[in-house]
């Protein structure tokens, strides 16, 4: 019993400890995981929509989101909106 606590993994070869296998389990899973993906990718595509878009069919009804937008590129840009009437000239802050 001396003997083991000593040296308890001296002559034992490399499958005999647990952490090997544990080192090697991890990047093995992630391996299978990724064939899995693979083969649920391609045998279940994903459908092609033939339907039109719910923006696309409010654009033709005339239903816009030009405010949104506005307010979107002035925040990009820092510019204010062109007036929608040329005569008045936009307030300066």
């Amino acid at each position: 019993m001396l003997n083991a606590m000593k040296n308890p993994q001296d002559g034992q070869p490399w499958w005999r400890f647990g952490l090997v296998w544990m080192v090697f389990a991890g990047p093995a899973l992630v391996v299978v995981a990724g064939f899995a993906t693979l083969y649920i990718a391609l045998t279940h595509p994903d459908p092609v929509i033939t339907v039109t878009p719910r923006t696309a069919m409010q654009e033709r009804q005339g239903i816009t989101h030009a405010p949104a937008m506005q307010g979107r590129n002035h925040a990009a840009t820092g510019e204010l909106p062109a007036p929608a009437d040329s005569s008045s000239a936009p307030t300066q802050p």
